[in-house]
């Protein structure tokens, strides 16, 4: 007779549906925003910090990444009514929460790389 799994079986990894948020962790810039704003000293960057960080990113591509991000809870905007305008975009804990659970990812990627490498090259060569 099976027993029944305690609470620990639920920490077993087992894919769930993402509702589009694993695509939109592996996009390329998600990640870069929101290590960006883990970086940043008062904890809150401008729009144009941002973009100067984020080496190649476009002004249609980091307003498209903030607002996805903002809608997904993983970022907060501030909106300041001065002349000009100032906004200002900070991690909420959940966005600190998934960079922590990406860490282990990161960690895992650099350990692997280059034997990923390795394999991709041979891969390649029996390739015609």
């Amino acid at each position: 007779m099976r027993q029944t799994q305690g609470p620990e079986h639920s920490r077993q990894f087992k894919p769930i549906p993402s509702n589009g948020i694993c695509a939109r962790l592996g996009d390329k810039w998600t990640v870069q925003v929101l290590w960006r704003l883990s970086l940043a000293d008062e904890r809150r960057l401008r729009f144009s910090a941002l973009r100067k960080e984020i080496n190649g990113i476009t002004q249609r591509m980091l307003t498209l990444t903030l607002r996805n991000l903002e809608r997904d809870g993983l970022i907060v905007r501030h909106y300041f009514p001065e002349v000009p305008p100032r906004v200002e975009y900070e991690l909420t804990e959940m966005g600190s929460g998934i960079l922590r659970a990406l860490e282990g990812l990161n960690f895992w990627l650099r350990d692997n790389l280059p034997v990923i490498e390795q394999y991709r090259r041979a891969y390649d060569q029996d390739k015609p």
